[in-house]
């Protein structure tokens, strides 16, 4: 899948897991707050896998430092679509996420901890997303609006941060699964890639099961392909409708508070 692809999808599966009305599942219920807050960070967290490919969004989001850090990630992992795309880094995408969560920070006067881990990954995924999705058109924008996410979230809503974790780990695991849906497929449980046995690259279900050791579902053909595109405008539209209907909640939360103020 295409980078805005990938950040668009971790935006409608956070809106899909959220959301309590007719459009969403309602799995995991957050304020119309988290959702408007998760869907840039759900997005900007469906980037992340590709921080080992030097192309990458993440790559260009801050001179010299961000192509020596994919590049290094890059090597450590095996290269693009081998560790940063396999089950075991979810599960240490989790590990991370909560031991940031851990880091907090009480000043004086200050009513409620600040929680500076999640709020420099926030800045971080924020930022990312808004590239890729062109809220932004430069870095130094697309930075501002990360943090300025992350710093209010960090100091007027810290309640939203329970659902950090799961933010974060929803929109890398839907990277993989927009990755798996196309012909490359994926290593899912690196560092054991089994190949099939020769009989099986013979038949018509070969494509599942590829050469190389990885496991496809390939409706989607090649990334980029005429038919990630349409299913795109589902989802894009999907986005919109619960972005707007998150915002008017929002919105009409506010105005009483407003008028007995």
């Amino acid at each position: 899948m295409m980078g805005a692809h990938h950040a668009m999808s971790g935006a409608a599966a956070w809106i899909a897991v959220t959301a309590t009305a007719g459009h969403g599942l309602g799995l995991f219920p957050v304020t119309p707050t988290g959702t408007l807050a998760g869907v840039l960070l759900c997005a900007g967290a469906a980037l992340l896998p590709d921080a080992d490919h030097g192309s990458a969004t993440i790559a260009q989001s801050v001179p010299v430092l961000g192509k020596f850090v994919t590049s290094t990630i890059s090597r450590a992992s095996g290269g693009h679509r081998h560790g940063l795309h396999s089950l075991l880094a979810i599960a240490c995408v989790w590990i991370l996420a909560t031991g940031l969560g851990l880091v907090v920070w009480q000043p004086a006067g200050w009513t409620e901890p600040i929680s500076v881990g999640p709020a420099i990954m926030t800045a971080a995924t924020v930022a990312f997303a808004a590239k890729a999705l062109r809220l932004a058109r430069r870095w130094p924008c697309a930075w501002l609006i990360g943090l300025a996410v992350a710093a209010f979230i960090a100091l007027y809503a810290p309640e939203q941060q329970a659902w950090f974790v799961i933010c974060v780990a929803l929109g890398y695991a839907v990277h993989l699964l927009g990755d798996f849906l196309t012909v490359g497929g994926l290593p899912l449980y690196w560092p054991w890639v089994p190949k099939p046995p020769r009989l099986w690259r013979k038949t018509p279900l070969r494509h599942l099961w590829t050469s190389g050791g990885y496991l496809a579902l390939p409706v989607l053909g090649n990334a980029g392909s005429a038919r990630e595109w349409v299913l795109l405008i589902p989802v894009t539209l999907y986005v919109v409708y619960g972005v707007l209907f998150a915002a008017f909640a929002v919105i009409t939360d506010a105005v009483p508070a407003l008028l007995l103020w």
